[in-house]
């Protein structure tokens, strides 16, 4: 039960830290796509994927993160019944982040809860390519970074954590960023609108991208 709720507590924190700082830096700024306010969120995402990584890895992995999670399912990591935990846990961390979000930016003049939706100019489809070929990355990265024969041992949440930095620095104008479906189910819920109607994305996307980084990381892992 321990590594379940690890998983709760670490994707709380992600959500509540990475969308906190985005709702922060996009109400200080008259321009949400300003070059200062991405690589803020996008370091915030980042660094509170490297800070939970060396809090709660040790105890479940910190997947914090549906799709790394279904990721390691499919690369013969985990059980279905952990992986099936880990997710719901997952989401319900996403819940109380962003409800504890929405408390803090209703009582301070600040709107929105940092939810995920194609940005101006972006088609579905479009929104839809981005989540999965930037989860297909991330994805990649921590399946390989965490093999236990091939990864990067003590320094895997650092090179997680600076990954997904640079998912962000390449996503944020075409979705905002998810390749995490917790973390767009959370938002989504109490921001409602565009972004709950257009949620199936963040949700389908990062999944295809984590099932097609499952495979390839199969065929890398072979033994000749």
């Amino acid at each position: 039960m321990k590594k379940y709720i690890a998983e709760m507590l670490g994707t709380m924190v992600l959500v509540l830290m990475g969308c906190g700082t985005a709702v922060s830096l996009s109400c200080a700024s008259s321009d949400p796509g300003l070059a200062a306010t991405v690589v803020g969120t996008a370091l915030a995402f980042g660094l509170s994927v490297v800070a939970m990584a060396y809090t709660i890895g040790g105890i479940s992995g910190c997947h914090i993160n549906p799709a790394i999670t279904l990721g390691c399912f499919l690369s013969g990591r985990m059980t279905g019944k952990d992986a099936g935990m880990y997710i719901v846990f997952q989401v319900i961390g996403a819940i109380i982040g962003s409800a504890i979000l929405w408390m803090l930016t209703s009582q301070s003049g600040l709107t929105g809860t940092g939810a995920n939706a194609c940005q101006e100019g972006v088609s579905v489809i479009g929104g839809l390519l981005a989540e999965i070929v930037f989860t297909f990355v991330f994805v990649l990265v921590v399946l390989g970074t965490t093999d236990s024969a091939k990864g990067a041992g003590n320094f895997a949440g650092l090179a997680i954590g600076l990954a997904l930095v640079l998912v962000h620095l390449a996503c944020i104008r075409y979705t905002g960023t998810s390749v995490n479906p917790a973390r767009s189910i959370g938002p989504a819920l109490f921001q409602g609108g565009e972004a709950l109607s257009q949620l199936w994305i963040f949700i389908v996307g990062p999944f295809i991208g984590s099932v097609l980084s499952a495979g390839v990381w199969k065929i890398f892992a072979e033994k000749k």
